[in-house]
């Protein structure tokens, strides 16, 4: 495994390719038996991955506290990232479908917050402390950034994030979000959604920001299972996308071949390396759900890179064909407000 580390703290040091918990902490992508879960947790750490991302909503509470039962001691050995701001407290039970719940951010709810997570996680700090899914009225929040710094201070946090969603877009919203010296920003970034993090590359050179990306392989397009005639159910996270978004996709992937045909990678490990072009991309966070997965997936950092002139002719493709076929509604938060 290689391993990269975030510019504005050279202390994190993470695998390239890291672990999303949510999909062994939800229903969203079919693992539900525990054993399965802490297993694939331990498979991951034992094939180089130390980065772990979770978040309280999780399973209200149980994508944190999977990871302290599957790692009950060394704690240093691995770099927790978490987030924070939905009002999961509120809201007890299990969550309904894919709506978003209520936010708060007042000191006092991301002081609680924290508490909660430091004892779901059974440690006594958070690597990275993400603000989860924020509009701008929290991102420009001078409340919310010094709470945060003074939990730096306590050592509760060694340092804190934003973590952009739910869904693509939030342009604007990752660009306010650097001008507050986070250490990372998490993004959306995969061959078939290039646009709007593209656009965010620069500032986060300027700035020193590292980046974490996910959905590499576009729900399933970019890893060979998703087919014309597969529909998610509707508990699936993939079900919220456009059946025409994803039949475009499958012509991509098509024009995409040229990085997995008759190469020494699959098109699943080819996804990865993609985000892992950009110098700025600290680890991208596929989903989990089989060992198999785990040992192709990290399998990526025994690959060469994508060649310039590969990187060179995604970019034709991209600009040429399908920035204009892949084309999607872009979300902000004038058009999704802070939930209440």
């Amino acid at each position: 495994m290689n391993y990269r580390t975030f510019p504005k703290n050279k202390d994190l040091k993470v695998s390239e390719v890291g672990f999303g918990v949510w999909s062994v902490a939800t229903k969203w992508w079919g693992v539900t038996d525990e054993k399965l879960s802490l297993s694939l947790l331990h498979h991951a750490f034992d094939r180089g991955i130390n980065f772990y991302d979770t978040a309280d909503i999780y399973g209200n509470g149980y994508g944190e506290e999977i990871l302290a039962k599957a790692f009950p001691k060394s704690r240093d050995k691995r770099i927790y990232a978490t987030k924070f701001g939905y009002d999961i407290y509120s809201n007890a039970g299990e969550r309904k479908g894919h709506t978003e719940m209520a936010q708060k951010f007042s000191a006092k709810d991301i002081k609680f917050s924290c508490e909660q997570s430091l004892k779901r996680l059974g440690t006594d700090y958070i690597d990275i402390y993400q603000m989860h899914n924020p509009r701008m009225d929290f991102i420009n929040n001078d409340e919310v950034l010094e709470t945060l710094e003074k939990l730096i201070e306590e050592g509760k946090i060694r340092s804190y994030a934003m973590a952009l969603g739910p869904d693509i877009g939030w342009l604007d919203e990752g660009l306010d979000s650097m001008n507050h010296s986070p250490v990372g920003l998490q993004i959306i970034y995969n061959l078939l959604e290039q646009e709007p993090s593209k656009s965010l590359f620069n500032k986060a050179s300027e700035t020193q920001t590292g980046l974490i990306s996910r959905v590499p392989h576009a729900s399933g397009i970019m890893d060979g299972s998703f087919t014309k005639d597969k529909i998610y159910s509707k508990d699936d996270h993939r079900s919220h996308r456009r059946q025409k978004w994803m039949e475009a996709g499958l012509d991509a992937r098509d024009d995409f071949g040229f990085l997995y045909d008759e190469k020494d990678r699959t098109i699943g490990q080819a996804a990865i390396l993609f985000p892992l072009s950009v110098a700025n991309i600290c680890t991208v966070l596929p989903n989990f759900t089989t060992h198999e997965e785990i040992d192709e997936y990290t399998a990526v950092s025994e690959l060469s890179p994508l060649s310039n002139e590969e990187i060179s002719k995604i970019d034709s493709l991209w600009q040429e064909k399908h920035s204009t076929s892949l084309n999607q509604p872009f979300s902000n938060t004038k058009t999704k407000p802070t939930p209440s």
